[in-house]
């Protein structure tokens, strides 16, 4: 049991009503989840005000409040904490609550665009592969050692990831490697959060519906290298522009990597095949299993994060050419009658874009290339015509699809997409909501040799329409579909 004023540190607390000394058995901002001597946390999120359920907190036993503005009328059995920011109250509460457990672990976070999955996996690969216990926090899954927790999100909120990272401690691992999300640092997520690196893979249009401007999107990355403490490192993608901006007012020291400009780490591609890649960093040649020039970048900042840490160079070259991509991430099934089709992530205009010239230098021949995209719903509709020309300029056909609706008309997502979809290409383009049939009407169009690409949704499980999540799983109806027609 902790005592009220044992958790407070850091918590920018302005007024305090009651006694600091009242045992706490547990630290949430829902007031759903208050139980008998909870310290409930009022944070007002983007949806939700927790002031307006500090009533429903004090029902449910709530021995302690923290938030930004007193109720009117005061329990004086209760301990009122007033501050001046409650979610930033919140991690550091958090943190304090589970004795800092990010303070006893080697925790490396990653944030960018795109990449962080990819890297954050690998890096969590590579050194359980090299004989270290580890923990991952990402979007696909969350892990402690073999043990899988599902994700719900790309980073968990305060409460849960400090008790993630306390059970990571528990069972004794050693690192950690974890996604950093732009909402995460905007929403004080990550404070109170121990780092010892922090890894910027790139910055392109992405959740602009959240952060309103580029601008904002980049500022709140930004923010998680500038809380990067003396003694820890940065690591930055010094190919893009943004790369350098991160670490303006970091006090961590300083490394950037690359494939194009001068950095600290550098590799360069000798081939890309549909197998894998041939690299050459630091003067050695390796193959990996993963494909195209975007893994070349999560390769090289994976190995450039090791190193940092310590590890042998010759020990992760080896142990990286064995590790196979995540799942959803150019992931690549053939048929066989030779079609070949990879499910990909790829939701935002620069990954698509990233993914499609990948294909476009591994083909061999002319095979056609058929690509099948959606844009989720309730999210940044900029991109939604972006998506569907960057698709019309580097494929042979295209089926545009629903991909997350969510709780809008899969029509006005489709309709937004078209209006990307210049004159030349109007052949070129099917519109199939459905997206189990758009898959199946790819295949159907496909001829020996050809190349389907179904982006979007990658490791998802789920299509989610008017708020239920419907199991939908894109390699699991490609692997039906082409064994149906093969039988």
């Amino acid at each position: 049991m902790k005592v009220l004023k044992d958790i407070l540190y850091k918590a920018g607390i302005t007024e305090v009503i009651g006694d600091t000394e009242t045992p706490i058995m547990s630290v949430t901002a829902d007031s759903r989840a208050v139980e008998l001597m909870s310290l409930f946390v009022a944070v007002r999120g983007t949806i939700v005000n927790g002031h307006n359920f500090i009533d429903k907190a004090l029902e449910n036993g709530a021995g302690a409040i923290v938030c930004e503005e007193l109720p009117k009328e005061l329990n004086p059995a209760i301990t009122y904490i007033r501050v001046h920011d409650a979610s930033y109250a919140l991690g550091n509460i958090a943190s304090n609550f589970y004795n800092v457990p990010s303070s006893r672990l080697r925790l490396i976070g990653i944030t960018g665009t795109n990449g962080k999955t990819t890297c954050a996996t690998l890096l969590y690969n590579l050194f359980t592969a090299l004989g270290h216990k580890c923990g991952l926090i990402s979007t696909v899954e969350n892990k402690i050692g073999r043990d899988v927790i599902p994700s719900t999100h790309t980073t968990p909120d305060p409460v849960s990831l400090n008790k993630l990272l306390a059970d990571m401690v528990d069972q004794n691992c050693t690192y950690a490697f974890m996604e950093v999300s732009s909402h995460a640092a905007a929403q004080n997520r990550i404070t109170g959060i121990e780092f010892i690196g922090a890894v910027f893979t790139n910055l392109t249009l992405d959740h602009l519906d959240y952060h309103g401007t580029l601008e904002n999107y980049r500022d709140a990355k930004k923010k998680f290298f500038d809380q990067m403490p003396y003694g820890s490192f940065a690591l930055v993608n010094n190919d893009d522009r943004n790369g350098m901006f991160m670490m303006q007012n970091t006090k961590a020291k300083r490394y950037t990597y690359g494939l194009k400009n001068m950095a600290d780490y550098k590799t360069k591609v000798l081939e890309n095949h549909l197998i894998g890649l041939h690299l050459i960093i630091d003067g050695q040649e390796f193959w990996t299993k993963l494909i195209g020039n975007f893994n070349a970048y999560n390769l090289l900042a994976v190995y450039a994060t090791a190193v940092l840490l310590g590890e042998s160079k010759v020990d992760v070259l080896t142990a990286l050419s064995a590790l196979n991509p995540p799942e959803g991430r150019f992931q690549y099934i053939k048929s066989k009658g030779g079609v070949a089709a990879i499910v990909d992530y790829a939701h935002t205009p620069d990954a698509l874009e990233n993914v499609l010239k990948t294909i476009e230098e591994i083909r061999t021949r002319n095979e056609q290339v058929i690509t099948v995209v959606g844009c989720g719903g309730d999210r940044d509709r900029s991109k939604r015509p972006l998506m569907a020309k960057i698709a019309c300029e580097l494929s042979d056909k295209v089926i545009l699809t629903s991909d997350n609706p969510r709780t809008e008309n899969p029509e006005d997502i489709l309709a937004e997409m078209q209006a990307g979809v210049e004159p030349p290409h109007y052949k070129k383009v099917l519109k199939v909501t459905d997206r189990k049939e758009a898959i199946r009407t790819a295949i159907s169009l496909a001829k020996d040799g050809d190349i389907i690409l179904v982006a979007g949704k990658g490791h998802e499980k789920y299509q989610e329409i008017q708020g239920v999540k419907h199991p939908f799983d894109d390699m699991e109806v490609i692997t039906e579909t082409f064994n149906q027609l093969e039988n």
